[in-house]
């Protein structure tokens, strides 16, 4: 059976785990572990990616991450992509370093957020690297001390968790921690990155509460969340998949992208294809980018490519063209 495609958008909470291939160690010690935490903050400061909870374990990672402008796929590809690069190089070996996949779930955040950060928050104390929760606060790999103040980085969003919890610090950090402290016995959660309906409903005795019921369901093992969230995030996904197949029908490539751009910006059509940095290339290959990857569906490895840039360079042309469109009314489709 194939692999669903991810589902994302601006704006979309998303819990990922990473995990070592065959279940192997991708910390060896701190120097790797600092390493990652490294790259880590390079790749969300420079994709403006806000960051609530994190945990890295030897043989896997947890974040809790919201989609900015740049797609989450980009994010980790150029996280786990250099961090395979130097991991290999140091420790003298070859090949894979990851599991094929990581997993990434998109959550409903109301009824999840402060859950998941506790979950990930707590994965230290129950993989057994510290002894209690006074040593978690100290855990240097884990969010949990950033948020008590005992470790400080500027990439993880501490004052947005901090705020559900009191406006003076103080009582934000101790109304925090006895909610932290209070998640310890709950042990192992399931309900939170296991799979589908069971997930998204909070286990098997709301599974089987609901099944008493004449409501349907729906359940996805990419979605956490009730079955209204659920159900609105596919319809999301399923239009924008649908609207790129139409176009592709309706005989839309880059090159019918860049006729449109030429069209609307009445501008010579090679102009969309200059290299350069004048503002009016530039405005032709932003619009161009966002189209072909926003509606049209495209890759930013394939745009790349055909473009002759990088793919951070196509990453922050999306993001401009975007502005573009919206300022000016342009669209693809109409006119």
């Amino acid at each position: 059976m194939p692999r669903r495609a991810r589902i994302d958008a601006p704006g979309a909470l998303h819990h990922l785990i990473v995990r070592g291939i065959e279940r192997g160690q991708i910390f060896r010690d701190n120097r790797d572990r600092n390493q990652f935490m490294d790259r880590l903050g390079d790749v969300l400061t420079g994709t403006g990616t806000p960051c609530f909870a994190w945990a890295l374990i030897p043989n896997h990672i947890h974040l809790l991450v919201r989609t900015g402008q740049t797609p989450i796929a980009t994010v980790m590809r150029r996280l786990l992509t250099g961090y395979a690069v130097y991991f290999n190089r140091r420790h003298h070996r070859h090949g894979q370093l990851f599991q094929n996949r990581y997993k990434s779930i998109l959550c409903q955040e109301d009824p999840y957020l402060l859950e998941l950060v506790r979950y990930i928050h707590l994965n230290p104390l129950r993989a057994t690297l510290v002894p209690d929760l006074k040593g978690l606060t100290r855990f240097a790999y884990g969010g949990h001390s950033v948020i008590m103040g005992k470790r400080q980085n500027n990439w993880q969003d501490v004052d947005y968790i901090l705020g559900f919890f009191d406006a003076k610090l103080p009582t934000a950090r101790r109304r925090y921690n006895a909610f932290v402290k209070q998640g310890i016995s709950q042990g192992k959660r399931p309900d939170l990155v296991g799979g589908g309906l069971l997930r998204s409903l909070g286990g098997w005795s709301a599974v089987k509460a609901q099944r008493k019921s004449a409501e349907r369901l729906k359940g996805d093992e990419r979605i956490l969340g009730d079955s209204h969230f659920v159900e609105t995030v596919l319809e999301a996904a399923d239009e924008a998949f649908h609207r790129g197949y139409l176009l592709q029908k309706k005989g839309y490539d880059l090159d019918r992208v860049a006729e449109r751009v030429a069209r609307v910006l009445q501008a010579p059509r090679e102009l969309v294809w200059y290299a350069g940095k004048q503002p009016d290339v530039v405005k032709a290959r932003s619009l161009l980018c966002y189209w072909a990857a926003r509606e049209l569906g495209m890759s930013m490895t394939a745009l790349a490519q055909r473009l002759g840039i990088s793919q951070p360079a196509v990453s922050i042309s999306v993001r401009r063209g975007e502005a573009i469109a919206a300022e000016n009314g342009y669209q693809l489709l109409k006119g």
